[in-house]
């Protein structure tokens, strides 16, 4: 039998990974902390039990609140799906500080979370535990109350849409800056061709304003017709790392005010995401 202490120093060593699969599941940080809090006061409550594993405990514990906070999202969801954007982990020079880092770490870039966003809550729960945190699917079903074969359908479902969605290879970080410097450049000039020349022809443009004029753009040509039209006089655009890729903060009177996120494939821009949610910006405390 272990006492408080115990359990809160095992829990605290696997906080990072909780943290990690909590967004990756959720997409949000504030829900991810929520559920990784959850956790906890679970732990806390069964701090005299023997748990022989308890790493996997921990995983079990969150995942299945993961799942729960999924489904009751997906009953109440009133906003289309399509102009979501996931919250973003935004790094400007000075770095990530280390609860951060674990959060994006293995590239889980914005454009993979929106997939991921896309998918039924038990094919996410099956693909997110699997290929990204080796999960064993025996255990996986357990969660789940399927079978391993069942389960492991579900993540060759996800894995298809994955698949994909999301570019492969290694990024070119100099060439990444490079595109986004253009497009900045580019989108303050009203440099129409400028901008249709930096983006792949099918590609998306998303913005998530929390309200009704979120929208989705598809085609390069609109796109670049978009971003001429709207610009901000005064608004001061910084360059930083957006999950891992290239971004620019949108920065208003001192206030952030959007985030944008590209997803670049051989050279062109195959996705641009924009949180504008005056709400959920708030909540990421970025100093800028």
């Amino acid at each position: 039998m272990q006492d408080e202490q115990f359990w809160a120093e095992r829990f605290e060593q696997q906080r990072p990974r909780l943290q990690a699969l909590a967004y990756r599941m959720l997409g949000s940080l504030t829900e991810a902390e929520d559920a990784v809090q959850e956790a906890w006061l679970r732990v806390s409550r069964a701090s005299g039990e023997d748990v022989d594993n308890i790493a996997g405990w921990l995983t079990t514990i969150v995942s299945r609140q993961c799942l729960n906070m999924l489904r009751s999202r997906a009953a109440r969801r009133e906003d289309p799906l399509d102009v979501w954007v996931p919250d973003p982990v935004v790094e400007f020079g000075d770095g990530l500080d280390p609860g951060e880092q674990s959060v994006v770490a293995d590239s889980v870039g914005i454009a993979l979370l929106v997939v991921l966003e896309s998918l039924d809550p038990a094919e996410r729960l099956a693909f997110v535990l699997h290929d990204m945190f080796a999960v064993p699917f025996d255990d996986i079903a357990a969660m789940l109350e399927r079978t391993p074969v069942a389960a492991r359908q579900l993540a060759s479902r996800a894995r298809r849409r994955v698949q994909g969605a999301t570019p492969t290879g290694k990024p070119d970080r100099v060439r990444q800056h490079e595109i986004a410097d253009a497009w900045l450049a580019a989108a303050r000039g009203g440099d129409f061709a400028g901008l249709v020349a930096l983006l792949h022809p099918n590609a998306v443009l998303r913005v998530d304003s929390g309200g009704a004029d979120s929208t989705l753009v598809r085609g390069a040509a609109a796109i670049a017709g978009q971003a001429t039209r709207h610009r901000a006089p005064g608004l001061q655009a910084r360059h930083a790392r957006v999950n891992g890729g290239p971004g620019i903060v949108g920065i208003m009177d001192g206030r952030v005010i959007s985030i944008l996120a590209f997803t670049i494939a051989d050279g062109l821009i195959v996705e641009v995401d924009i949180l504008t949610d005056p709400h959920r910006l708030a909540a990421l405390n970025l100093l800028v």
